[in-house]
């Protein structure tokens, strides 16, 4: 009989569920706040289509090369670094005091977010053996891919009602600080011996798809 999730591994799983949600919300907890981002930051029509695409951009490049990558240094490894660099980004972007500046920021965040997404899959496929309670921890993930990504914009315009637009961005600090302190203790450390090469040509490649690419400012 295949083993049994405990306790632990749930708990695990809650703590994976919340970079998992805020990774999705970076989608799109930007909308209600873009108008007053404009406004400070005196962006070009080009530059806010790069402040809102550039983000999803980089994850969807960046994706399966650190999926690639955590197979070979440790998932919970790579896990960890690209929490630290999300929080890091994070307060970049928050504080950004050009247009060009929220861009890199928010580049350098989904580049940060394509190794929270696959990391946090393949843990939680790791730690549950058994088939049905892994079905189940997969259904949790992808409905927080779901839910992040859906509230986005509310929690965006309650943050804005209170605080400055850049405060979107600082939820991702006391997230990814909690997952940084856990990690260590709840999630166990993965690796698979035969993973594939990292092709990083294709990471590029994508940039020939981005419509922003083909713009004037």
């Amino acid at each position: 009989m295949t083993e049994r999730a405990t306790r632990r591994e749930w708990i695990g799983l809650a703590v994976l569920a919340l970079p998992t949600i805020l990774a999705a919300m970076d989608f799109s907890v930007l909308f209600p706040c873009l108008a007053l981002a404009e406004k400070d930051l005196h962006a070009s029509s080009t530059q806010l289509l790069w402040i809102m695409d550039v983000y999803g951009f980089t994850i969807a490049g960046f994706l399966v090369t650190m999926g690639t990558l955590g197979d070979r240094i440790g998932r919970r490894r790579l896990l960890m670094i690209g929490a630290a660099a999300f929080g890091l980004f994070s307060v970049v972007a928050a504080y950004s005091t050009s247009a060009d500046m929220l861009i890199a920021a928010r580049a350098l965040l989904g580049i940060a977010g394509a190794t929270l997404m696959p990391s946090t899959l393949a843990l939680i496929s790791g730690m549950f053996r058994n088939e049905r309670q892994r079905g189940t921890a997969i259904s949790v993930w992808a409905t927080c891919l779901l839910v992040g990504t859906v509230i986005g914009p509310l929690v965006g315009g309650v943050l804005l009602s209170v605080f400055w637009w850049g405060s979107v961005f600082l939820m991702g600090v006391p997230v990814m600080a909690l997952l940084l302190v856990t990690a260590p203790i709840l999630l166990p450390e993965q690796r698979d011996s035969t993973a594939g090469r990292i092709d990083l040509i294709s990471v590029f490649s994508v940039a020939r798809s981005h419509p922003a690419g083909h713009l004037r400012p």
